[in-house]
């Protein structure tokens, strides 16, 4: 078990000694995109005298799976980017830092909302710095593949959506861009739920787990609107990942995606412009709520001489000033509710805007395919039965009842 052998970390005999002003950073940030935002954290770091030790790990999966080999073995990193119940995953392991008394000193508590707040804390301590706040209910179209088809307007309603795909198919575009990937279709069923059903049921089903809920005809209505939407993806969409997709809507080879807002840097890394080469906005149904996940910087249980650097790491994260030029490049809204939007563009406004109101209405709601409702064993029995129902091995009538049983199988 990892809670065993991680106490074994501070005795091992191949521990790795870091020097104290190093900052190792294992992380995932691998698409052009993602490296331009890091390397604002990079100058930030060097301001500080600090080195900078980058460990880029492609995929969640793998990051889990070697940042476990790093722990086992005493090579202990500053800290890693993690994501929903994973961090308290690691907290559970013990080997993760308690930073509460840094984030009273400086009032974390006001300003980062409570939904995200969740996943940063572990039996009321903070262990883990939030660094950017992702929804994924967005839309992107090009739009020149909109001019070509005649779309005047992004689709209001999921049947001006399918009246947009169907004229991109008949023009010989790829109506749909998306990866071969559990989690991209499972982001993409988040957003198709809420549209079909409402944000109330959203919460019924996911949050709560309500078994008539999860077998409900809404939720079939749900799962025929993904299986109709999986009909005007790219024959070869299993072989792309997520900013293949994206590059397909950015190259006008595609109409449109549904992606969270990460895919912004990928279009500003190719020199797009919003609302001139590609139009963003809330996927049809969902515009008044926000459908989150985050990046959260996990700290980890260093060596006293190693703690200021850490601490450093931690306050430039947080810095107002990091925290809007590092999600102006990433393309998310800051996890500070109370950062100024003077410097954001038109897409950051409104994403941040979004986050707010969101956040006072009471409609700012963790992402059940980016495991910010559920844990680990729910959430992929989630993808499996929605991966199912895209790639036509199982019929959306069915799919309900597949997903409640799943689910009890594994709660």
């Amino acid at each position: 078990m990892l809670e065993e052998e991680a106490l074994l970390v501070r005795s091992h005999p191949q521990a790795r000694p870091r020097m104290a002003d190093e900052v190792r950073l294992v992380h995932w940030w691998v698409s052009g995109g993602e490296a331009a935002a890091l390397d604002v954290l990079k100058q930030n770091l060097a301001k500080e005298d600090l080195v900078f030790n980058d460990t880029p790990i492609a995929g969640g999966d793998k990051l889990k799976a070697d940042l476990k080999a790093m722990i086992i073995g005493g090579d202990i990193p500053t800290a890693a980017v993690m994501s929903g119940y994973d961090t308290w995953n690691w907290a559970q392991q013990g080997v993760l830092a308690d930073l509460s008394t840094l984030a009273a000193a400086e009032d974390w508590n006001s300003a980062v909302p409570a939904a995200l707040q969740k996943f940063c804390k572990y039996n009321g301590k903070w262990i883990g710095v939030p660094v950017a706040l992702h929804s994924i209910n967005w839309l992107w179209i090009n739009t020149a593949a909109a001019e070509k088809i005649g779309l005047d307007a992004p689709p209001a309603s999921m049947d001006a959506l399918f009246v947009a795909l169907e004229q991109a198919k008949a023009a010989g575009l790829v109506p749909l861009a998306i990866g071969g990937q559990p989690w991209l279709m499972a982001t993409l069923f988040d957003s198709v739920v809420v549209a079909t059903n409402g944000l109330d049921f959203y919460k019924r089903a996911f949050v709560d787990l309500d078994d008539a809920a999860l077998k409900s005809s809404d939720m079939i209505r749900a799962f025929q609107n993904l299986s109709r939407l999986s009909s005007y993806a790219d024959p070869g969409y299993s072989r792309l990942n997520w900013n293949d997709a994206t590059d397909m809507v950015i190259t006008g080879g595609a109409l449109l995606e549904i992606s969270g807002d990460w895919a912004k840097a990928e279009y500003r890394s190719a020199k797009k412009k919003a609302d001139v080469d590609y139009l963003c906005v809330r996927f049809p149904g969902t515009e008044d709520d926000v459908l989150f996940n985050a990046d959260i910087i996990a700290m980890f249980d260093v060596e006293p001489d190693r703690q200021s650097a850490q601490t450093k790491l931690a306050k430039s994260i947080m810095d107002r000033a990091f925290q809007a030029s590092f999600n102006d490049a990433k393309g998310a809204a800051p996890v500070r509710m109370d950062v100024p939007d003077a410097t954001f563009d038109a897409f950051g406004k409104k994403a941040l805007a979004d986050v707010r109101a969101a956040n006072s209405n009471g409609t700012l709601i963790g992402a059940m395919s980016h495991g910010y409702i559920q844990p680990t064993g729910i959430q992929q029995a989630y993808f499996d039965v929605v991966a199912r129902v895209f790639r036509s091995e199982i019929r959306p009538e069915a799919a309900a009842e597949t997903l409640a049983e799943a689910i009890a199988a594994v709660k």
